[in-house]
């Protein structure tokens, strides 16, 4: 009954709330933009009109997870003058501009492109349907880079200062592009990619398992599966980039999500908790499963390393709920490795010959494993993202504005109220997503649609 009282705990709750489900839906609209580019592509290369099939039925999935990210993102534009007023006008100099610059430069030439893209099949030219598809992938990436640049920036406030309690941009570059900007971009972008690239090829293997239209969905799967050869590997060096850097930029964030109360003493390495129970009232782990050294390794590529401790901090400003911390960066780092376990497993049973049309039925553990693995990305997602922001604690602006100065002063049951209405109404959105994703799916691609030649289209540009 104490939380329904608290309105700041209930704003960063509904902020949370909104936040998570909204980001469900650019990670596989950034991802399955870049595959329509490729076998787009690889249809107008080959002539291969598979591909073209391929384009048709996969954008009508873009399309409505689009549509459904544009409702649910809506929200949050609002919440930052409703629920976070202080915090708007203490960094909004900064934040606005770059959420403006996110709106203006990416989102709407996403939104100016993907109706061509969606419907202008056999009413525009080849050349520039390709150019619409180009256009929506790449204004789906610049989405990407503006709002980790935001967070980052959150993270890591510079290009600037404090005067009069809101914060002046003295130079835009070093703000946009602060220490958190690259790595933080990059690793969220090729997230997004790993994950749709499994549900493309989890959705492929659901239709190779049941055997519908298996020549076809061949080709979506071993797509999916040459981008993934190089994407799962690519996102565990930039995951272990992005660790390294929150050891230097956030020693205190570092050790919460690995559970690590004291520094080791010079000459001696830091254990690395593989398991255990923290408990921030004792300032300790109640009990750990450790690897010798395996903590400076990580955080310092060296066995002797030196890795500060949660000691080392006032307990004011050390991240909360640390057991939700360290074990949602280990899901988030299994995720990673099993994705890269399947992937490696896959390319060698392709290797030898055995992922072939006709030899389909004989992998159909494997086919499973892919079809269980399509959600398993969005735990990830979620997952870092929550490290990401629990960590951050008690900052909103590191350094510079706490949680609770940044928060609105609102009644608690008007939060309380319009945090319900959007359980409610999202609830509502993913209930109508899945019966719409379910009715595509279940109808399949059109396997006798072809394109319209060349020569009808002359002239349409």
């Amino acid at each position: 009954m104490e939380f329904l009282n608290d309105s700041v705990q209930l704003s960063r709750c509904q902020f949370a709330l909104t936040a998570m489900f909204h980001i469900l839906w650019p990670v596989l609209t950034i991802g399955l933009s870049l595959f329509l580019v490729a076998v787009e592509a690889l249809w107008l290369k080959t002539g291969d009109v598979d591909f073209y099939r391929h384009a048709r039925f996969w954008s009508k999935l873009l399309l409505l997870n689009f549509t459904v990210g544009v409702v649910s993102g809506l929200p949050l534009e609002f919440e930052f003058g409703t629920n976070w007023a202080p915090f708007s006008a203490m960094s909004g100099d900064f934040i606005g501009n770059v959420l403006g610059f996110e709106g203006a430069m990416a989102f709407m030439l996403e939104a100016g492109f993907i109706g061509i893209m969606a419907m202008g099949w056999n009413r525009v030219s080849r050349g520039l349907h390709f150019f619409a598809t180009c256009m929506v992938a790449l204004g789906a990436s610049l989405s990407t880079f503006w709002i980790m640049a935001a967070n980052a920036w959150m993270q890591n406030p510079a290009g600037g200062h404090v005067a009069a309690g809101r914060f002046v941009v003295d130079d835009y570059w070093q703000a946009i592009f602060n220490p958190g900007t690259i790595t933080s971009a990059l690793h969220m972008w090729v997230a997004c990619l790993e994950t749709s690239l499994f549900v493309i090829a989890g959705l492929s293997a659901w239709y190779l398992q049941r055997g519908r239209h298996v020549a076809l969905f061949m080709k979506s799967f071993k797509t999916a599966l040459l981008a993934a050869m190089l994407v799962a590997p690519l996102q565990i060096w930039l995951g272990d980039a992005s660790g390294r850097a929150v050891f230097l930029q956030h020693p205190e964030k570092a050790a919460a999500m690995e559970g690590h109360w004291v520094t080791n003493p010079p000459g001696r390495g830091a254990d690395w908790a593989l398991l255990a129970w923290p408990d921030k009232a004792r300032q300790a782990n109640d009990w750990s499963l450790s690897i010798p050294d395996g903590l400076s390794l990580l955080a310092s590529h060296s066995l002797q390393g030196r890795v500060k401790g949660l000691r080392e901090f006032p307990v004011a400003n050390q991240p909360p709920a640390i057991p939700l911390l360290f074990y949602a960066f280990r899901l988030m780092v299994l995720i990673g490795f099993w994705f890269l376990l399947l992937t490696a497993r896959t390319l060698w049973l392709w290797q030898r010959g055995k992922l072939t049309v006709s030899g389909t039925p004989c992998l159909r553990r494997l086919m499973l494993a892919w079809v269980a693995s399509m959600p398993l990305g969005y735990i990830a997602v979620e997952s870092g993202w929550l490290v990401r922001e629990v960590g951050r604690q008690p900052w909103v602006v590191s350094g510079l504005l706490q949680t609770a100065a940044a928060a609105s002063n609102l009644p608690a049951a008007i939060v309380a109220t319009t945090l319900l209405v959007y359980v409610v109404l999202y609830s509502i959105l993913v209930i109508m997503f899945v019966i719409l994703a379910r009715r595509i799916i279940r109808k399949g691609p059109d396997t006798g649609l072809d394109p319209v030649p060349c020569a009808a289209l002359a002239g349409q540009d």
